[in-house]
């Protein structure tokens, strides 16, 4: 196993969706379910198993959570990052056999291996990001839904671009990643009916040397405000001087004369509900998604530093008024999977 300190920089909704079992439903029979209750002063063990470095913007927020649980929930927390597909089998067993009771990671590149692997552990409870739904009795799914502030963040950039080409650089063409540019691109065109897009696929979760490429590629051809779904985006955006919207965290000290604002998925409450199942002996397998969305505080639009003094007040209040309709549950940003292609 591999396990390392913290670093600054450190997929697809469900077949079907479940509601996340509510704490209400405890009296359920703790020796039917995965998990264990633990003494109040035994710390849980949690482990995670990334495919990615911690640095990667979709992994290193799931991490992030997992530390402040540790500080505010009292766990035990240990991780293992660049694991390749071979290897994730021996993994999750290492920690299954090592006393872990809670191990996350994200499955995407490797569904079969994890799944079987967690049927042979069925005390232990497993929460992976996963392209498809739960799996009785200890494999519950998650993702990162923030395609309602990507939304909002499209917003800014159809009222923001004078060039009316925005562009977005992403991972690859699969429906967690469309989802978001999809969303973006909507909220552009909702402001803006001409707006022209441009979209590259880098082939790859963390390739920033690629993303900075395609990025200066769109830029070339007139993007001058572009989402950066990808880490190395934003520096192509401030070597150019053009406008950019980050992804998943908070980046605008990668460029805080470039980042406007950008989608945050905070996966503290996935982490936290997660964490109080398995500590009261309740763990099932559930679809943790709807964590992730504005309402349940697992996303949110990031703060504008800077630019809250220069972002046009219709602009600001443009995007209040739909961050209030999402919330009151008035406003529904459409779930758009298909590939975006460029105009």
């Amino acid at each position: 196993m591999e396990n390392g300190k913290s670093k600054m920089q450190s997929k697809r909704e469900g077949l079907s969706r479940r509601n996340v079992l509510e704490l209400g439903a405890l009296g359920l029979a703790a020796a039917m379910l995965p998990g264990s209750a633990l003494a109040q002063d035994k710390k849980l063990k949690v482990a995670a198993i990334f495919a990615t470095p911690t640095e990667e913007p979709w992994v290193h927020q799931i991490h992030v959570a997992l530390q402040r649980a540790e500080k505010e929930l009292g766990i035990e927390y240990k991780w293992s990052e660049k694991v390749q597909t071979a290897d994730f089998s021996r993994v999750m067993r290492e920690y299954a056999q090592g006393g872990y009771e809670l191990v996350l990671g994200d499955a995407f590149a490797a569904e079969r291996e994890s799944r079987r692997t967690a049927k042979q552990f069925p005390k232990v409870a497993f929460l992976f990001g996963s392209g498809a739904g739960p799996a009785e009795p200890n494999f519950a799914v998650f993702d990162n839904w923030i395609h309602e502030p990507a939304y909002l963040s499209g917003l800014i950039a159809g009222k923001m671009s004078k060039s009316g080409t925005i562009g977005a650089v992403a991972a690859m063409g699969i429906p967690e990643v469309n989802r978001l540019v999809n969303a973006f691109f909507a909220g552009a065109r909702e402001v803006n009916p001409d707006i022209k897009r441009k979209v590259a696929f880098i082939g790859s979760f963390f390739d920033p040397p690629k993303a900075k490429e395609a990025a200066i590629a769109q830029i070339d051809a007139g993007v001058d405000v572009i989402y950066a779904e990808r880490f190395g985006v934003i520096e192509a955006a401030v070597e150019r001087k053009i406008l950019a919207i980050s992804n998943m965290s908070d980046q605008s000290s990668l460029g805080p004369d470039t980042v406007i604002t950008g989608p945050v998925w905070d996966m503290y409450p996935t982490v936290e509900h997660a964490i109080k199942l398995v500590k009261a002996g309740v763990f099932t397998a559930q679809d943790y998604g709807d964590f992730s969305r504005m309402a349940k505080g697992g996303s949110f639009l990031a703060p504008y530093h800077k630019f809250d003094k220069t972002l046009p007040a219709d602009v600001k209040e443009l995007v209040e008024k739909k961050k209030a309709e999402i919330l009151d549950g008035n406003f529904r940003v459409n779930v758009d999977e298909d590939t975006p292609v460029s105009d």
